[in-house]
């Protein structure tokens, strides 16, 4: 494997995991209510567009931790509708 391939591994694994503790306190509290709905429809729409990108140009690295990260954010996001029952507008 490449270096740099490995350097962009890593880098997703670290990225990627940093939506952990988020998710693991709203599940574990049943409470998103600090937590910003619009700032994570964004960030979910970024990392779908960066998987998109990484299909495209069929790069492992960005495509494995776009996938893993916009399935941990759509998780944060349903714990917030869910938990907090917001309306949206």
């Amino acid at each position: 494997m490449d270096p740099v391939e490995i350097i962009g591994f890593i880098a997703g694994i670290l990225t990627t995991s940093s939506f952990l503790p988020q998710l693991i306190k709203i599940y574990t509290h049943k409470s998103a209510r600090d937590i910003s709905l619009f700032m994570y429809i964004i960030i979910s729409t970024g990392i779908f567009l960066w998987l998109i990108y990484g299909i495209e140009i069929k790069s492992m690295p960005i495509i494995g931790a776009n996938g893993v990260s916009l399935a941990l954010t759509l998780l944060i996001l349903v714990g917030k509708l869910r938990f907090d029952q917001v309306s949206i507008p």
